[in-house]
């Protein structure tokens, strides 16, 4: 896979699944511009750990929302198996009233384009943020059985704001509201006296 973070996101025009179940078949990633962008990939509707992660993102909406962050979930699927999926309960299998859009890449060309297609056709469990320029500031990608941790994206999305608001930098495990550094020699040196002199 070649480096894809600080280019920008590859733009997409596909038909999605809205929060309200209405398709929407010009939808754009450019559209968001001005927000930031969680955008995953998962390998098939009606699979195993793939709902795991949907709900999961579902739970966390409201804090992607109140950080300017729109979630997009999007798989090799139609739109059509998009919404049997969410009109298929939770109890059975399905995913319910998600409220993010799910995008059909039926011709595969967007799983292409951010370099997570399989051989076999379907996509690896791809993740990434983009800034509100529209530039791809983060992105993991999972084998299959691996599901992700959407505490992790949080965290990952508040650290890029941070370091943009603050121009420091967020160490390692960071969290919001802990200490960053300076980006330089007597920053890091200042950081590592007061939080890691073991």
């Amino acid at each position: 896979m070649s480096l894809i973070v600080t280019n920008p996101a590859p733009d997409f025009t596909a038909t999605a699944v809205l929060p309200d179940n209405t398709f929407k078949e010009g939808f754009k990633l450019s559209d968001f511009r001005g927000k930031y962008v969680l955008l995953f990939f998962y390998p098939l509707n009606f699979t195993f750990v793939c709902p795991t992660e949907i709900l999961s993102f579902n739970r966390a909406v409201k804090q992607f929302e109140e950080s300017n962050c729109q979630l997009i979930g999007i798989s090799i699927d139609s739109h059509y198996s998009h919404l049997a999926w969410k009109n298929t309960p939770v109890k059975e299998g399905g995913i319910g009233p998600i409220k993010y859009p799910l995008v059909s890449d039926l011709d595969k060309s967007i799983s292409r384009n951010y370099q997570v297609l399989l051989d076999s056709g379907i996509a690896l469990r791809g993740l990434f943020l983009v800034d509100k320029e529209g530039i791809i500031r983060h992105q993991v990608v999972n084998d299959l059985p691996l599901g992700r941790n959407v505490n992790e994206a949080l965290r990952i999305l508040h650290a890029l704001q941070f370091t943009e608001k603050h121009g420091e930098v967020c160490p390692a495990n960071w969290q919001q509201g802990e200490d960053a550094l300076s980006p330089t020699a007597a920053g890091v040196s200042s950081y590592l006296a007061a939080n890691l002199d073991d």
